[in-house]
């Protein structure tokens, strides 16, 4: 029996988890920062939820739940495990939307599921974090959205990002006039949303062996420099989504964003329910994004039958996690030790007296982890222990001996510098220096 866990899942060892916690609280408090309130949806779906929303290519990669019990047929299935946050998020405004704001602001954290081939930065189980707009069709909400990631990564560390837009209308004016079919539209652009994984080379074979013809291939291939300038007069059916691009870029001028965002024609984003603006956030030499999104006007519609606009951006923990370890990006403290002081055990069978310490020194404010066997003979184990509290990391070793006990001390040791003190047993939380 294997020990491993199932392909494309991971385990996280307290290292990991210490990693994810710090990155997810700097994410949290930038977008409480912009007034978005959190919400958490269920990790299963109803199948219906989901299926139709995505793309034909998205919807191959839900992973479903058969039937269990009785009168279910074998092979039927009913429920789905979670495939992105926006589609429930959808859901929910649509449940609730008498009991939410005008303006109902969310970001969301947790974990999705797609049964996808698991590679580098890509797995089956993942989070997401996700921000979104719900009720606006002001541009400011592009700005605001793309001004709290641009936050994020700032406040991780991340220097050179830059944020891709376009915008969904535009993309259709161009495929109208390059007369790829309007049914075709959406393969097109799913293919043309690989383009910064495989380059314009492997879009275009790609295309052409797909069906789609050389010539318009080329045509688009010529398309892709273009600004915005030389493209209205070209595709004056885009002439609104050019506006609208404008705008956003004028007011992400004015945010902590300025100076980051750019307008790229192939930027397609391959989600089915994409209406407006999108984009898309990079670093410089890595495939792929590290965030993504877009203004999705009609998914709750397809729920609720009311027009509800709406816009959001997701951010990909893992994606994120990985290029922060891999260039060193963490914070000293942040994977370092599991406490800042760790209370030694002289005496035997008198585990009371550590323990008592020990909670003094929590109550002060610090972590502290104890020692749990105490010596079978009074001190005669505490090299063992000073070697432990070396191997796990932790800076401080406190320790109450027989002279400590009678005198109404403690003698705290550091790690990394040998120096030993012993202070008033009210001291010792000071002395350690990690005190609120």
């Amino acid at each position: 029996m294997t020990t491993r866990p199932p392909s494309g899942m991971r385990d996280f060892l307290p290292d990991d988890v210490r990693r994810r916690q710090f990155v997810i609280g700097v994410i949290a408090e930038v977008y409480e920062r912009y007034g978005f309130e959190p919400l958490e949806t269920p990790a299963l779906e109803n199948l219906e939820t989901l299926v139709g929303k995505y793309g034909e290519e998205s919807d191959k990669l839900i992973f479903k739940i058969l039937k269990r019990g009785e009168g279910g047929e074998a092979g039927q299935t009913d429920l789905a495990l979670r495939y992105d946050l926006t589609v429930p998020l959808a859901r929910v405004v649509a449940e609730y939307r008498a009991k939410l704001p005008q303006f109902f602001k969310r970001y969301q954290v947790q974990p999705v599921w797609r049964a996808d081939r698991p590679q580098k930065g890509r797995f089956r189980e993942f989070y997401q974090c996700d921000v979104d707009v719900i009720g606006s069709r002001s541009m400011a909400v592009e700005a605001e959205l793309l001004a709290a990631a641009a936050d994020v990564f700032t406040r991780l560390g991340f220097r050179e990002f830059s944020i891709r837009l376009n915008h969904r209308r535009l993309l259709a004016a161009l495929l109208d006039k390059l007369r790829i079919p309007a049914g075709g539209h959406a393969r097109f652009l799913v293919i043309l949303d690989k383009l910064d994984k495989v380059g314009r080379e492997g879009v275009a074979a790609e295309l052409t062996g797909q069906g789609f013809e050389v010539a318009a291939v080329k045509a688009l291939m010529d398309t892709l420099p273009h600004s915005l300038d030389s493209l209205e007069g070209e595709l004056p059916d885009g002439g609104e989504a050019i506006r609208e691009l404008r705008e956003v870029l004028a007011l992400t001028s004015l945010t902590s964003a300025a100076g980051r965002v750019r307008f790229d024609l192939g930027l397609a984003r391959g989600l089915g329910y994409y209406t407006g603006a999108i984009f898309e956030i990079n670093v410089p030499d890595l495939a792929g994004s590290l965030a993504g999104g877009g203004r999705y006007d009609n998914l709750i519609g397809a729920f609720s039958g009311a027009d509800v606009p709406a816009c959001g951006i997701s951010l990909g923990l893992e994606r994120i996690l990985v290029v922060m370890a891999e260039r060193g990006m963490f914070p000293p403290a942040v994977a370092s030790t599991p406490a800042d002081v760790m209370v030694a055990q002289w005496f035997a069978g008198r585990a009371g007296v550590s323990l008592e310490l020990a909670q003094a020194l929590r109550t002060a404010g610090l972590r502290v982890e104890l020692y749990p066997d105490s010596p079978k003979q009074d001190g005669k184990d505490i090299g063992r222990q000073f070697k432990y509290a070396s191997t796990r990391g932790i800076p401080f070793v406190a320790i109450i001996g027989a002279s400590e006990l009678e005198a109404g001390t403690a003698t705290v040791k550091n790690m990394a510098t040998g120096e030993q003190r012993t202070v008033p047993r009210g001291d010792a939380a000071a002395a350690i220096g990690r005190t609120p």
